[in-house]
């Protein structure tokens, strides 16, 4: 099976540098105390970073996310964002990188007195973990494209676990990963509440029907970096994108479908149950890809 973050294998990655709470250490040698809240509770949020060309990818963007979904969860970050930064560039300086380099930034609640949910319990401040790994995407991704399936698990009401939230609380899209690789999909294709289709369980969806590219209100998933941009792109291009609420049955009626995240950017569709899609280079998805790749490329 293929899979959105399906990637070159890089020996480097064996040596790579880990920021652990202002300490670098191997990878092998890279743990958290049994009693950080992460750990027990998956309690924290997370953002994934690009390192293109020696370029931070819309780092700004992220760290803003970060910090709002830390606030929205009532964790308070105790540096400030210019001091994370520094972080994550001398991480990325200790390691010696300059492209095709994916970061995993994670911050959790802390270390806790006891295996217990309540945050009065936290003993410590946050947990901050920096991991930069050398990750390319496999070509093949964007010549295969992957194959999509409507799953019954879904993303919940706000009021249960927010899904706009980035946080490592992951449980029903890692169900939902499930259900669909048992069904010989590479991702999920997740319902809202109302029945709507929503995202993905690891990337953000798109579809195209006569030219047109559209995608979910956005109410029930992840503020995606990528789909943002993607978003903005096919605006200053003058390709008509509309954020709506639309069923299943309008997607299966679609010209082309694509997904899209911070490490792979855009990937084509070429199935979603039992609608195949032909994928093409002349296809619009890879007409706005292009764009986006002159966008980092520039950046």
């Amino acid at each position: 099976m293929t899979s959105s973050h399906d990637f070159k294998k890089d020996r480097r990655n064996d040596k790579i540098k880990i920021f652990v709470n202002g300490k670098f250490l191997d990878r092998n040698n890279a743990k958290i105390s049994v009693f950080d809240s992460g750990f027990l509770l998956g309690d924290g949020v997370w953002s994934g970073i690009r390192l293109h060309n020696g370029k931070l990818l819309f780092l700004t963007e992220h760290l803003q996310r970060l910090y709002d979904d830390a606030k929205a969860i009532g964790l308070k970050i105790h540096i400030h964002k210019k001091e994370l930064t520094r972080n994550i560039i001398t991480t990325v300086k200790k390691n010696k990188m300059l492209s095709d380099v994916h970061i995993r930034l994670i911050v959790s609640r802390g270390i806790k007195s006891t295996p217990y949910q309540d945050p009065s319990f936290t003993i410590s401040k946050p947990t901050i973990v920096i991991i930069p790994e050398y990750k390319k995407p496999d070509d093949k991704l964007y010549k295969k494209g992957l194959i999509l399936k409507t799953v019954k698990t879904i993303r919940g009401p706000k009021n249960v676990q927010d899904p706009v939230l980035n946080t490592l609380s992951k449980l029903n899209c890692i169900l939902a990963c499930i259900e669909a690789k048992k069904n010989n999909a590479d991702e999920a294709l997740m319902h809202d509440i109302n029945g709507n289709i929503a995202t993905n369980n690891s990337t953000h969806f798109f579809f195209i029907k006569h030219n047109k590219v559209y995608t979910s209100t956005g109410n029930y998933c992840v503020k995606g970096i990528t789909r943002k941009n993607v978003i903005d792109i096919c605006k200053a291009n003058k390709i008509k994108v509309y954020q709506k609420n639309f069923k299943l049955k309008e997607v299966m009626k679609a010209d082309e479908a694509f997904v899209t995240g911070t490490f792979a950017n855009i990937i084509p569709v070429k199935k979603i149950n039992n609608k195949k899609f032909s994928i093409k280079k002349s296809n619009l998805t890879f007409i706005i890809r292009n764009l986006y790749l002159e966008k980092i490329n520039s950046y």
